[in-house]
């Protein structure tokens, strides 16, 4: 074998194969194949950061594979991604390979094509191994902070938390937000809207004209003697102005702006854009998508004048070079592009086609004219009032430019084309608004806002983003859902026909959808940590860190100087913390006392999420707890709506009469007559305890409140469920089939391992030692909890230094 290429994903292998010929295979590591040991921290702080790196057990095969085709293979080329990660891999490939480093060949490409192969592999380079020190700088750095704050978390507050440099920092944001959002108080104003006609020749209403006060009204007393002021006043034209406009397309993808625009457009999660651009990268259709640079090649620029220039006309065509703003935009020197602008099917699932066409939308966009358009706004003077005025505003595109191809705000534009007017016409009002409006609180984050935020903030680099926000809701400290929202009365006044009608309508406000929610741990966690380590959750700081990264990136900081100057101003604070008490960690809130015992009501999180406590434990007597309900805060709740949670559990009454219900193979199911149902909390949310332990939960319904009928219809509903779940049981054993999302499978009830059926198979030929001996065949159940550490290999130092006296790296 000749030459022995090594890629990091499977996909990538069988694309760039095709383009390389017979004297090349090549191969893939299947992405990172060595990490800092598990095995303690992994890094010797005394010996200037010494990291110890080994072979991840689940890459041990590879890398032996892997191993055995270097030692046949006459040339070895690392085709690794052209980041700072993909610089890493190639490192570790050199050295687990045992490669000379200095002598093995490294291509970069950023795009999967036949001549971006061909020329990388005509043009190679070595390991660079200022790349390698800035990722590992980051990787060494998040290690020891992970590791030093994670067990004080779990000491001072709670098992089982973890803490890190940048997903601490992003916990914060949104914490933070939160409580911005919490301490808001709308204000109330009243706008102005409504809608004049021009008169025919008959003097009768022809044409609609759409008008608004530009200034709101403070209250609605005003804005009622406003409209009442309208009866017998004249609308004339006061002003007409005409201007034209221009709307410029926006540059083409970076990452963030990638994630940020399928957010909004597609409606897809940080982690899954990235997922999707992976695949089509790798299947060659764009260029490398982990990047923070705006500019295009000069071959892509032709490319799009040809393409635009076929399609659209010349004059749509309008070259453009954008240059990068950040001053620290890594290596990836191209925006996110299709490989090929004359493409405009991909092929594949229905998501990578809507993502493609996302991105060639965008990047031909950047490269098209302006959008040209016509603005208007008629000014309506109301007499007898002198300073009084009505606005009309229209906007018409005259010329689409590169909104041909891609719309800047997700929708189509409708003109808004006003009729032919003159200075002093007449206009006759026909319904003039006052609504009431209330003024927003700051908006929750979502994925793509956060994305945009830790971006606009220097925190974080493309690479970085979708991991911090996949870590922060892995970890329990964010929660993206939906929420509905609660109605809200609103104040509508109509002047008609001289006339002011007041009337109140119903609103929905708060409704949330794919937002971040802080949970109640989250908060505690932050305060803890900004408290005590307020410099490494120091937005500022955390983004001077990146900068440093940077640095090292460029040879201009040596990595183990930069980790030094850290770690003497982090490790202080963390000896100090571990000198606090749980109280000192401030994990308790003291709500008041109770009016009645007088005892302390406190607010606490507890390894099933929060709860309040009453009484302290003093004198020997036991406090008594209750679960906070879902939609309660720790940061919010009050005294009196702690106090409604101890009359918990509720005695709602009994059975009114027996419900029954059986399952397929006869199994029965059901409550009696006069079985006591009672309302409880417990640590998973509300349910209702019936008959012998059994229980229902209760979603839709506050436990406070639930009546016994409704209750009931949740017991019944429960109980025909359970039945239904149920294909086949068999007497005397704690071996069922059940119903599952995808068919039915075999479970034992008491040790929770599953085992599966085949589609093919009829669950109700399956006998029982059939089940049992496939129970013994198949996996235990999934346990929570970090997995052994793996045995310790020799340690692997860190990359060679090179000769060089401008760039700084690690020693041998």
């Amino acid at each position: 074998m000749k030459n022995l290429v090594i890629v990091e994903s499977p996909a990538k292998a069988k694309t760039i194969e095709q383009y390389l010929g017979k004297d090349f295979v090549v191969r893939s590591s299947y992405g990172h194949i060595r990490d800092l040991s598990k095995k303690g921290m992994g890094i010797d702080i005394p010996n200037r950061f010494l990291p110890s790196y080994e072979v991840s057990p689940d890459k041990k095969k590879t890398v032996t594979e892997l191993r055995k085709l270097a030692k046949e293979a006459d040339a070895v080329w690392l085709a690794t991604d052209e980041d700072r990660e993909g610089e890493a891999i190639a490192w570790h490939l050199a050295e687990a390979l045992n490669l000379n480093v200095a002598e093995t060949k490294r291509i970069v490409f950023h795009e999967i094509t036949k001549p971006a192969i061909t020329q990388a592999v005509a043009n190679p380079r070595q390991v660079d191994l200022n790349l390698v020190n800035a990722q590992q700088a980051r990787r060494i750095l998040d290690r020891v902070v992970g590791f030093e704050l994670s067990p004080i978390l779990w000491k001072k507050i709670r098992t089982g938390l973890s803490a890190g440099r940048v997903q601490s920092v992003a916990v914060r944001l949104i914490v933070e937000r939160e409580r911005e959002i919490d301490a808001f108080t709308p204000v109330s104003s009243f706008k102005v809207s409504g809608e004049l006609y021009t008169l025919n020749a008959q003097g009768q209403p022809d044409e609609m004209l759409p008008v608004k006060r530009l200034a709101a009204f403070d209250d609605e007393a005003s804005a009622q003697a406003y409209l009442a002021s309208l009866t017998g006043a004249t609308f004339s034209v006061a002003q007409l102005d005409q201007k034209p406009a221009k709307r410029s397309p926006k540059p083409p993808f970076t990452t963030s702006t990638l994630q940020q625009e399928a957010s909004q457009k597609l409606g897809f999660s940080v982690k899954q854009t990235m997922v999707i651009a992976q695949r089509l990268y790798e299947s060659g259709k764009i260029t490398y998508m982990r990047t923070d640079s705006v500019n295009l090649s000069e071959v892509a620029i032709g490319q799009a004048k040809d393409v635009i220039t076929k399609r659209f006309g010349a004059n749509y065509s309008h070259p453009r070079r954008y240059k990068t703003k950040q001053a620290d935009a890594q290596e990836a020197h191209e925006a996110i592009r299709p490989t090929d602008f004359s493409v405009t099917e991909v092929g594949g699932e229905r998501n990578e086609q809507r993502l493609y066409q996302l991105i060639w939308a965008r990047a031909l966009a950047s490269q098209m004219s302006e959008a040209e358009l016509l603005r208007s706004q008629v000014d309506i003077a109301i007499a007898p009032s002198n300073n009084e005025l009505l606005v009309a505003k229209g906007e018409v595109v005259t010329f689409e430019g590169f909104m041909k191809v891609y719309n800047l705000d997700g929708q189509k534009d409708q003109d808004v084309l006003l009729p032919a007017l003159k200075v002093g016409q007449n206009l006759q009002p026909v319904l003039l608004q006052a609504k009431q409006s209330f003024s927003r609180a700051p908006a929750r984050y979502n994925e793509a806002s956060l994305v945009r935020t830790l971006e606009e903030m220097g925190i974080g680099r493309p690479s970085t983003y979708a991991p911090t926000i996949d870590t922060i809701q892995q970890r329990g400290y964010v929660i993206k859902e939906d929420r509905e929202g609660s109605p809200r009365a609103v104040r509508l006044l109509s002047w008609q026909a001289g006339q002011v009608k007041a009337e109140t309508l119903e609103e929905i406000t708060g409704s949330e959808k794919n937002k971040l929610f802080p949970t109640d741990i989250a908060g505690i966690v932050n305060d803890f940590l900004v408290k005590n380590f307020g410099q490494v959750l120091d937005f500022q700081f955390t983004a001077q860190v990146e900068a440093k990264f940077d640095q090292i990136a460029m040879g201009q900081q040596a990595w183990q100087d930069m980790l030094e100057d850290f770690y003497h101003k982090f490790h202080p604070n963390v000896e100090l913390a571990e000198t606090l008490s749980r109280e000192e960690a401030g994990q308790a809130r003291l709500l008041g006392n109770d009016p009645k015992t007088g005892k302390p009501m406190l607010v606490k999180i507890g390894r099933f999420g929060p709860f309040v406590q009453l009484g302290d434990g003093e004198n020997d007597e036991k406090p008594t707890f209750a679960s906070l309900k879902p939609g309660q805060k720790m940061d919010t709740i009050k005294l009196e709506e702690a106090l409604e949670l101890f009359k918990l559990p509720r005695v709602l009454g009994d059975m009114p009469e027996a419900y029954h219900a059986a399952a397929a193979d006869g199994t029965p199911f059901g409550v009696e007559q006069g079985q006591t149902i009672t309302a409880k909390q417990g640590p998973f949310g509300p349910y209702l305890e019936y008959g012998e332990k059994q229980f229902a939960p209760i979603k839709g319904y506050d436990p406070l409140s639930i009546t016994l009928e409704e209750a009931v219809l949740v017991i019944e509903a429960k109980i025909q469920a359970d039945a239904d779940k149920i294909v086949r049981s068999f007497p005397s054993t704690d071996v069922k089939i059940l119903k599952g999302r995808w068919g039915p499978y075999i479970t034992d009830t008491v040790t929770k391992v599953n085992a599966k059926i085949a589609k093919d198979e009829d669950p109700m030929e399956l006998t029982l030692e059939e089940c049992q001996t496939r129970l013994a065949a198949a996996p235990p159940p999934k346990k929570r909890g970090r997995a052994a550490a793996a045995k310790k290999p020799a340690a692997k130092r860190a990359p060679a230094k090179k000769t060089t006296t401008k760039k700084v790296t690690a020693k041998k």
